[in-house]
């Protein structure tokens, strides 16, 4: 009888106690003494540069209960960047098994690559680091309260920082009604989130938040919003110094092995006339000013309305530069030089 009772009260052991070599998981004993190390690598890639391009498009496939802001904040993406690479997705209900794009191929703004370029037109932050360049959304300033166009630098990175908001933060509480008290001290409620960087520009930061929906839009009263996820890594990358160039480049041109690549951002999710317009004067001017500096350059004007028709953010092929050489007489015979026309022929 007692041999029968050991037997099954060993096996119970088993049961409830799986092996190592069992298939079922086995959670490792946590130790208060050693505690794990937070991970502080990027969130993002390290893309290489390949002329005036970086990176690559991405595809993920959508669960029942995904949203794109859901989507962004797990995978360090902006709400709007994935709504206009994404036409005719709803966005808070994709759906179960469908496919959308993630952007993550960039035309570079045309801005000094070193540091942080923030370009304030695609609510993206450029990190050019070890030959390569990483890529976040941040949250910038609404046109009643914008952003700073200005060279600066970080001056301090903070860990969980308290925030005092500015005279002008409170008057608009008191004018709706709320009240804002002179500080608000570290934890969930604080809006600058769990770490920030100060810029030498007075009275601005890159800093994290406590509304994860926001990061990738025009939301804040000037400063860069962050997921908490990201800047709470990206603050132990970046040093004392480094520079800080916030620019408004809605539309980027460059090269990358001879072709040449457009990249449109139209500010909101919806697409009024006025906006396409102004964009379309906008990559008229841009494309112009490119070919002036860039002799021997042809671009199809039917790439160059798709561009601006769509202003996804997503860079089209529109031209490439033409080689000419000595030994081809079938080249130089057809050189505009040869023919005396014009160079190149942009029809607008």
């Amino acid at each position: 009888m007692w041999f029968r009772f050991l037997m099954v009260f060993a096996l119970a052991q088993l049961l409830a106690f799986p092996t190592i070599g069992s298939e079922q998981p086995v959670e490792a004993v946590s130790n208060s003494d050693t505690p794990e190390k937070p991970d502080r690598s990027p969130r993002v890639p390290t893309f290489p540069i390949q002329g005036d391009l970086a990176g690559e498009l991405g595809v993920f496939e959508t669960r029942y209960e995904d949203t794109f802001a859901g989507i962004g904040n797990r995978l360090a993406m902006g709400y709007l960047e994935l709504v206009k690479a994404n036409p005719g997705v709803d966005p808070w209900l994709p759906g179960e098994g469908t496919t959308i794009t993630l952007p993550r191929h960039y035309v570079l703004p045309d801005s000094r690559r070193e540091g942080i370029v923030i370009n304030l037109a695609e609510y993206r932050l450029y990190y050019f680091t070890n030959g390569g360049v990483q890529v976040y959304p941040v949250g910038v300033g609404t046109a009643e309260n914008p952003s700073p166009l200005t060279d600066a630098e970080v001056t301090m990175p903070l860990e969980s920082p308290a925030w005092y908001p500015p005279a002008s933060i409170r008057a608009e509480y008191e004018a709706s009604g709320e009240y804002l008290p002179r500080m608000i001290p570290p934890g969930p409620g604080n809006p600058l989130g769990t770490h920030a960087l100060l810029l030498s520009e007075k009275g601005y930061l890159i800093h994290g938040t406590n509304k994860k929906f926001g990061v990738g839009m025009p939301v804040s009263h000037g400063c860069f919003r962050m997921y908490n996820e990201d800047i709470s890594r990206f603050v132990y990358q970046v040093e004392k110094g480094t520079p800080v160039q916030v620019v408004h480049d809605a539309v980027k041109i460059g090269f990358s092995d001879g072709e040449v690549w457009l990249e449109v951002h139209r500010p909101h999710e919806d697409y009024p006339r006025e906006d396409r317009d102004r964009l379309w004067q906008q990559v008229f001017a841009e494309v112009e000013a490119f070919r002036s500096q860039h002799p021997g350059v042809e671009v199809k004007r039917g790439a160059i309305e798709l561009a601006v028709d769509q202003a996804d953010g997503l860079p089209t092929m529109i031209g490439e530069r033409v080689t000419q050489m000595a030994a081809d007489k079938t080249v130089e015979e057809k050189s505009p030089e040869s023919a005396n026309e014009p160079e190149q022929r942009l029809y607008f």
